[in-house]
């Protein structure tokens, strides 16, 4: 990475680290904990984990960090909700499984076009080696399919199918929050370096694009909650640009 972007991500994390976390974090503490517990636990999530951080890669943005928050938060997000469906014991740590399996998948082919598609298609060969059932199989494969914003999703076959789907979108689109700012935009400048006043003419769309997901949340628990991950974003970005054009002035 160009080091003045080294510069300008030390900046956009002191500033994020003066705004206070997602209320999403505290109000569900303990779904968040048991999520990061069978992440870590699950030996079929650790079979998978270890498959991913082989092949992923990390210089687009959407690596393995990304990856890995996008399923702590689906787990969390399916505790949630699968609670508010009714959803008892085993039960739920099966559907926390299979969605975990679906974040840790769902960028696996984040680098190419029509990723999510691609995606589920590789997640489908992969997973015939993983003790799941085909209906499983095709729920996670369809939930990689529904996760990018602003594209038409594919009709689920069943209920459980559609929650799955609902709660690995609103994780990924968590993501667009103050992640955008402290690593995705510098993890995907760090392959192409960019002019800074590239950077800065470009900021203005960007920001628009992240403000259009706040509608866009699909589980009650997103759509309660989301919001506030892109405020948070924005007013980061916000913030961070207001000093780039003050402290970096010579740089433009």
């Amino acid at each position: 990475m160009d080091a003045i972007y080294v510069q300008i991500r030390q900046l956009a994390q002191q500033i994020a680290s003066h705004f206070p976390i997602p209320d999403f974090y505290q109000d569900y503490e303990l779904e968040n904990e048991l999520s990061y517990q069978f992440f870590e636990e699950n030996p079929v999530i650790s079979r998978l984990k270890s498959f991913i951080a082989d092949c992923i890669d990390n210089d687009f943005g959407h690596g393995m960090n990304h990856a890995e928050k996008v399923t702590l938060d689906a787990g969390a997000l399916m505790y949630i909700e699968g609670k508010a469906a009714g959803y008892t014991g085993d039960l739920i740590d099966r559907k926390v499984m299979i969605l975990q399996c679906a974040g840790l998948l769902h960028d696996i082919k984040r680098k190419e076009k029509d990723h999510a598609i691609k995606g589920a298609d590789f997640a489908r060969k992969i997973l015939k080696d993983y003790p799941l059932t085909p209906e499983e199989v095709d729920d996670i494969c369809v939930a990689i399919r529904n996760h990018e914003a602003f594209k038409s999703t594919v009709k689920m076959n069943t209920a459980e199918g559609v929650l799955m789907s609902n709660c690995l979108y609103d994780a990924d689109k968590f993501r667009w929050g103050p992640d955008n700012f402290t690593h995705t935009v510098w993890d995907m400048l760090s392959s192409r370096n960019p002019p800074l006043t590239a950077f800065i003419d470009h900021f203005p769309s960007g920001m628009e694009g992240i403000s259009k997901i706040k509608s866009t949340f699909r589980s009650k628990t997103g759509q309660k909650y989301g919001p506030q991950f892109i405020d948070l974003g924005i007013a980061i970005g916000t913030e961070l640009l207001e000093v780039i054009k003050t402290e970096l002035a010579q740089e433009l």
